[in-house]
């Protein structure tokens, strides 16, 4: 999961300007195509990385299989920071996942018109990440345990329950950034809180639910390595948690009304 939002805090009051690190460009004042070109470079560059991380870490003479989803959750936490913290991130907000663009726009701070642009930037980002991640790694990248990278819950986790994880987690982190936004000082330190989220969610649910909590993290990954089966729990997950994080915002006093 990743993110910027719009510049206007949710809740408005005096103060100063956030700085350009943890918010994007004004959307009435730069181009939509711009910043959807930077949104699915750095979703290409992000799912580029995760391959290659679960490459090296499930792949030949791998390291302790219990450690795996903590490091990879440090690996894509850091990484998530860093891109949003990148120019391109300043250019774009950063959002990096479908998910937190809805969410953004339903608390406020994103224009509602930019919703689809961004969306489809961000899974063809996705697309094209891993389909370069195979073409660097090989047959390596696609073959199992590796596949892609594409995320899958334990057997004994149905649909309803991955579902349930999936929108839970966006929930949460829709709250978070309801509260954060509401204040410069929380505006600096959001890029650091969502890495951090970011790793937790993985660490903690990756052996579980598979912990993806972003359409785009397994959109690529499960269209490459044919693993779809599953591909609309977390595709509807987060989308659900995201309106539903918001509508919670809204009703302790946290959200704007939506940009159209």
């Amino acid at each position: 999961m990743t993110l910027t939002p719009a510049p206007e805090p949710v809740v408005p009051r005096p103060g100063p300007a956030a700085p350009p690190a943890a918010v994007g460009p004004d959307a009435g004042a730069a181009p939509v195509l711009p910043r959807a070109v930077c949104e699915a470079a750095l979703t290409a560059l992000l799912l580029f990385l995760i391959v290659t991380a679960v490459r090296w870490l499930v792949g030949p003479d791998p390291g302790s299989a219990a450690a795996r989803p903590a490091v990879l959750g440090c690996v894509v936490g850091t990484l998530l920071a860093l891109l949003m913290l990148s120019p391109p991130g300043r250019c774009s907000g950063g959002h990096l996942n479908p998910a937190v663009t809805l969410a953004l726009w339903r608390l406020g701070v994103f224009p509602g018109r930019e919703v689809v642009p961004y969306a489809v930037a961000q899974l063809a980002g996705s697309v094209s990440g891993v389909w370069c991640a195979g073409l660097v790694w090989g047959p390596a990248a696609g073959r199992p345990p590796v596949r892609h990278a594409s995320v899958r819950a334990d057997p004994g986790w149905g649909d309803a329950a991955v579902l349930a994880a999936e929108a839970g987690v966006l929930v949460g982190s829709t709250l978070m950034l309801a509260v954060l936004l509401a204040s410069p000082g929380g505006r600096r330190v959001l890029p650091y809180a969502v890495g951090l989220t970011t790793a937790l969610v993985i660490g903690v649910l990756g052996p579980l639910s598979g912990g993806s909590a972003n359409p785009a993290r397994q959109f690529g990954p499960a269209l490459l390595a044919g693993d779809t089966g599953r591909l609309w729990v977390y595709v509807l997950g987060p989308a659900v948690g995201a309106v539903v994080g918001a509508w919670c915002a809204g009703r302790i006093g946290l959200r704007r009304p939506s940009s159209r």
